[in-house]
């Protein structure tokens, strides 16, 4: 009798717990997301690769390098309200579902992108020029403030537990085959216009570009389905609240029906956040730091470092790094799959460490003379870069529960971005200006691998787990039931164990050595 009662303690999964992905739907989530990160990081591509001809057409009496400064503090203007972005679309994400809010995110990107290459420009508008293109940044900003979030999201909680990171790196696959695409874009119009023709009107083309890609990416994911993660939670909400009202009509539980009603609120959900998993909020923005100021560096200052800083030419800057970028790309889903394998921490630990070690190095490479010392400089930036990339989205969306995913990830990612990573270009433009030392890009890399290194050794490993608030998922049937056999006979050992200990207390079985 005893030991039927520990049996029952310690429960073994059911078949029902463990779910059982369909693969033509999570490639349709993985490729629907991987679009939108794409189409948003086109966007990012464009502005970087444009920022010294931005900074003449909208802050044309500036000095060159105010001008530059100018248009980076555009750039980073949309970071300062991708945390309120995430304020309003994470906490919503987790209410009304993921695809719905992705969907609107999409919508708002593609038409404020769209409508940058419509602006008047300062010598037709004046001062009202450089103010349309920072709302329309700011638009961005706000749109993009649960683009992130909620793709990754949306991705963890379709893939099978074996293979998330896989997956999840296909989604900043999205990010730099996005960013190359904008950057060659940009590189094959300046080839083909010059400076003066991108300065007088190329510039608007790439930019136009974005209303065709923002419609094919919004009707990809208006066919999208909810995840399996959120649809359970729905339903085990709806469940409570069931319960909750039949006891409030039977003159009980009304107590604990305003708890509950607190905790689904927008305001309950962010003092949860902040109240019960600060931890994790903690460790997420530190990785998000060694991530996105390693990105930031490379993709969006580095080009305007080489041209602006460095005197070197502006296309054989720009095609180093778009090969940096596809670099990147060619070996990020490599790494996701690593992550799989190895685990996500021993990646971030690695990548930080490699970061501490070889940003210094790298950057002399960079500013070395000719095109082959520079191009192995942004190799090993790359390789930096890629250890982060192609295992962020696996791994941040896993530090948090199911019913605050979504709000949890928004709010921490979207600080950290706006506070370090978005920033870094303005940063880094403004502190070399100050100090005259060319080096401060590798101190500035260094300091994040620092960060990144303490976040990396508190962080708890979670390849191959379900995520936290979810049963496990896998791809066959096959799967399912051998992970419920194998569950079965893991509770009945512990059951075992508990026994003997009980029925002979101070000796040691033989499974424990």
């Amino acid at each position: 009798m005893l030991r039927t009662l520990l049996r029952r303690r310690k429960k073994s999964l059911d078949i029902a717990d463990v779910t059982v992905t369909d693969r033509p739907q999570v490639r349709r989530a993985v490729l629907a997301a991987a679009l939108g990160n794409m189409m948003e990081w086109f966007d990012f591509g464009v502005y970087a690769y444009m920022a010294v001809t931005l900074g003449k057409v909208f802050f044309p009496a500036s000095s060159p390098g105010a001008q530059v400064i100018s248009a980076f503090a555009t750039f980073a203007a949309a970071f300062l309200v991708r945390p309120l972005g995430g304020l309003v679309f994470g906490p919503l994400g987790d209410r009304i579902g993921r695809q719905r809010v992705l969907a609107a995110t999409m919508i708002m990107m593609a038409v404020s992108t769209f409508a940058v290459g419509f602006l008047p420009v300062y010598s037709t508008a004046g001062f009202l020029a450089p103010v349309l293109l920072i709302i329309c940044r700011l638009v961005q900003g706000f749109s993009t403030g649960g683009e992130y979030a909620g793709a990754t999201t949306y991705i963890a909680e379709y893939a099978p537990d074996t293979r998330r990171g896989f997956l999840g790196s296909w989604l900043d696959f999205g990010t730099f085959v996005g960013y190359a695409l904008g950057s060659g874009l940009v590189t094959v119009l300046t080839a083909l216009l010059g400076t003066g023709g991108m300065t007088d009107w190329g510039w608007r083309l790439p930019f136009l570009v974005a209303g065709p890609l923002g419609l094919i990416g919004l009707y990809m994911r208006m066919r999208l389905e909810e995840t399996p993660a959120f649809r359970a939670q729905t339903e085990a909400a709806r469940a409570r609240a069931s319960g909750a009202a039949a006891g409030s009509a039977a003159g009980s539980g009304s107590g604990e029906e305003q708890v509950e009603q607190a905790r689904q609120s927008g305001h309950g959900r962010l003092k949860e956040i902040f109240t019960r998993h600060w931890h994790a909020v903690l460790i997420c923005m530190g990785l998000v730091v060694v991530y996105n100021v390693t990105s930031y560096m490379v993709t969006s200052y580095l080009p305007t470092y080489m041209t602006e800083t460095l005197d070197k030419d502006a296309t054989t800057a720009q095609l180093l790094i778009l090969g940096t970028m596809v670099l990147v790309a060619l070996t990020i889903t490599v790494v996701g799959r690593s992550s799989d394998l190895w685990g996500r921490r021993p990646m971030f630990m690695a990548g930080s460490a490699a970061l501490i070690a070889l940003a210094y190095p790298s950057m002399l490479l960079v500013r070395a003379g000719g095109a082959l010392l520079p191009a192995f400089g942004c190799l090993i930036l790359g390789l930096l870069l890629v250890c982060f990339a192609g295992t962020a989205a696996a791994t941040l969306p896993a530090l948090f529960p199911t019913r605050l995913r979504y709000g949890a990830l928004s709010v921490s990612y979207n600080i950290s971005v706006s506070l370090f990573g978005g920033t870094t270009p303005l940063a880094v433009s403004a502190l070399l200006e100050t100090t005259g030392d060319a080096m401060v890009p590798a101190y500035y890399l260094m300091a994040a691998g620092v960060i990144g290194l303490v976040s990396a050794f508190f962080l708890h490993e979670t390849a191959g787990k379900p995520l936290r608030g979810s049963g496990p998922m896998v791809e066959t049937h096959e799967e399912a039931r051998v992970l419920v056999a194998d569950s079965r006979t893991e509770a009945g050992r512990r059951a075992r164990d508990i026994w003997l200990r009980l029925r002979h207390p101070g000796h040691r079985h033989h499974d424990d050595h």
